[in-house]
C-alpha cells in the first residue's frame, strides 16, 4: 500500500516552525511544530502516528539538504 503525506509551512518564530500536513494537497487539516534547536517535532493534536512521522522526517531530511526549513514538500512511499 502506498503512503503519501504533503506539508507546508504556515508559521514560524525564532524557536519553532509550524507546518500543516495531510494526505491531500488541498486539505491539510493537521499541524505539527518543529523545534529549531532540537529539530524534534510534535503533533499539535497529540496524534504521533505514521503520517506525522513521515512528515516530520521528510521536513528534517530537507532541512539537512538545504540548511533551511522547507516551505513545502511531500513524502511518498
Amino acid at each position: 500500500m502506498a503512503s503519501l503525506v504533503y506539508f507546508r509551512k504556515v508559521a514560524e518564530s525564532d524557536g519553532w516552525v509550524e507546518y500543516a500536513f495531510g494526505s491531500d494537497l488541498d486539505d491539510m487539516p493537521r499541524r505539527l511544530v518543529m523545534d529549531r534547536e532540537s529539530r524534534r517535532g510534535r503533533p499539535l493534536d497529540g496524534g504521533a502516528d505514521y503520517a506525522f512521522l513521515k512528515a516530520s522526517r521528510k521536513i528534517n531530511a530537507m532541512r539537512d539538504e538545504t540548511s533551511q526549513w522547507p516551505d513545502r514538500g511531500m513524502s511518498a512511499s
